[in-house]
């Protein structure tokens, strides 16, 4: 479901600011003490007002709730999953999500969507906010902007108007917190001691509703965004990623690279900012995560009560924004990319695979696919990686709502070039073959699927970002059925993806590799259609 090479590349763009300190060692007057300390005690005092407020009205709106939740029995509506002939499950629209158990699911009359996930391992609690956004929202005068607009969510806001104040509060309430842009979503995180929720909620409501771009902060901050991208080029890989994705995807490959453009982060201004923000960051646009020792009746009272009057947009943003489609390869490509940091040749093949719009069956098919390709007693990984051929051979799948990159990642023995791609081109004329896999191979293949979800729901804290990634990529629904459908799938519908998806289909092939191998080897000879 997530090409994991691709995230130790960079591509993956995290912010950063977590990790920075501020010091508080201003030299300040006796005076200038006096009165921060004042102001400092005025707020504690308002706050404390506002909470005993708040108090009062959520025990009203619980008391309300538990009075007609009798009435609402039997007659909610829950979503509804039909298996298909091949056994995969399609969601249909409905007014609310299949969710896992001790998940519950709220919309407000702004649309804002709420998920509460009760776990109560530690007395901790995790929010999150998602708002689907990201790379694919770019044209090329917004490449990387929605990086940028993640970083500067930690800057400052209307409760906190500076950067030391915002890190101030943080440490307060104990957080730790972090945000990551990745091409359809973009989401923030804090997590923090249980007691802290109705505090944490606030803070989230200041910094995502209210946000302060100044200038002084952007120039800071564009430097710290351009620099992920230049530390990322310093690996070949990403070079050569970045290469095939511009081959790829064409004049929309700004909608697939979220790490951006050079030459747009560094000339970003607040108005910018402002238009991310007044297109896209909208309740009817975002879903809000509440996971840990809560109860979900409460937090959705406080969610309500803190979030409850954030205005809708209006409009929706992806129908009077649309994306435009993604066009097909039509042909097969290959190309050779010379550079002095190659120590080793890298090779990339990439095509377009399945996405969530248009066959959200084939997106389940082909992470089962990935995971048997991946086993050692696979015939991809025994006549690559068992006969010495490559030291890493490897399939990855990213699950998009828009056009899923299927990509084959190779470390080749540059001993034995030639070999390698003789043999990566036989094996992929075979994929689509019905002894490809074995039966007792596509068994190994799910349980390893299943025990990745096992594991995956071991860490609290970490549910709300697997949550997010899919409401933004595909459906709760999907989210919930995944591991399920992942268990119906068969022998023939991991052969019918393969040739609908990738034998005698059109492909991008790159190869980066140093000036001086390129000449000894020359693989200009054999590595092309």
């Amino acid at each position: 479901m997530y090409k994991k090479w691709i995230v130790l590349l960079g591509i993956v763009a995290v912010t950063t600011a977590s990790a920075q300190t501020i010091s508080n060692s201003k030299g300040e007057t006796k005076e200038q003490i006096k009165k921060r300390e004042e102001d400092e005690a005025k707020k504690k005092k308002e706050e404390a007002e506002k909470t005993a407020d708040n108090e009062k009205e959520l025990k009203e709106k619980l008391e309300k709730q538990n009075t007609s939740k009798k009435e609402k029995e039997g007659t909610e509506e829950t979503s509804v999953i039909s298996i298909s002939p091949d056994a995969v499950p399609k969601s249909k629209a409905t007014a609310a999500p299949r969710l896992p158990k001790n998940y519950y699911w709220k919309k407000l009359s702004n649309g804002l969507e709420i998920v509460v996930i009760e776990n109560s391992k530690v007395p901790l609690a995790t929010i999150e906010i998602a708002v689907r956004n990201g790379a694919y929202t770019e044209g090329p005068e917004y490449s990387g902007l929605s990086h940028l607009f993640e970083h500067m969510f930690f800057k400052a806001n209307k409760d906190y108007p500076d950067q030391e104040k915002f890190i101030k509060r943080t440490e307060e309430l104990g957080m730790i917190w972090n945000g990551t842009t990745n091409v359809e979503r973009v989401n923030y995180y804090f997590t923090f001691d249980k007691d802290s929720l109705n505090a944490g909620l606030r803070f989230m409501n200041a910094a995502i509703r209210y946000p302060i771009y100044r200038a002084e902060d952007m120039k800071k901050e564009r430097p710290v965004v351009d620099g992920e991208f230049q530390r990322a080029e310093s690996d070949p890989g990403f070079q050569m990623w970045l290469e095939v994705q511009k081959k790829t995807w064409g004049d929309l490959v700004t909608r697939k690279n979220p790490i951006g453009d050079h030459d747009v982060i560094n000339t970003a201004t607040p108005e910018k900012m402002m238009i991310i923000k007044d297109k896209y960051y909208h309740p009817n646009n975002s879903l809000l995560v509440i996971c840990g020792d809560v109860n979900h009746d409460r937090a959705f009272a406080q969610a309500e009560a803190i979030f409850g009057d954030w205005k809708h947009s209006g409009f929706d943003p992806h129908e009077k924004y649309p994306i435009p489609a993604f066009k097909p390869l039509t042909s097969t490509e290959y190309f050779i990319k010379e550079s002095s940091i190659a120590q080793t040749p890298y090779e990339m093949f990439q095509w377009i695979g399945p996405d969530f719009n248009t066959d959200s069956a084939g997106t389940i098919i082909a992470d089962v696919f990935t995971t048997a390709l991946g086993l050692n007693s696979s015939k991809w990984q025994q006549a690559l990686i068992d006969k010495g051929l490559a030291t890493y051979a490897g399939l990855s799948y990213t699950t998009n709502k828009y056009a899923g990159p299927v990509s084959i990642f190779v470390v080749p023995n540059p001993t034995k070039l030639k070999e390698c791609n003789d043999e990566i081109k036989r094996q992929i004329s075979m994929l689509g073959n019905a002894d490809y896999f074995t039966d007792e191979q596509l068994a190994t293949a799910k349980d390893i699927i299943r025990r990745n979800q096992i594991r995956s729901t071991e860490k609290p804290s970490s549910l709300a970002s697997q949550v997010t990634y899919q409401w933004c990529s595909t459906s709760l629904s999907y989210y919930t059925d995944y591991t399920d459908a992942c268990m119906k799938v068969t022998k023939q519908q991991l052969q019918e993806y393969a040739n609908k998806y990738l034998v005698n289909k059109p492909y991008v092939a790159g190869m980066i590799i140093s000036s001086e191998m390129n000449k000894q080897l020359n693989p200009g000879e054999y590595f092309k259609k």
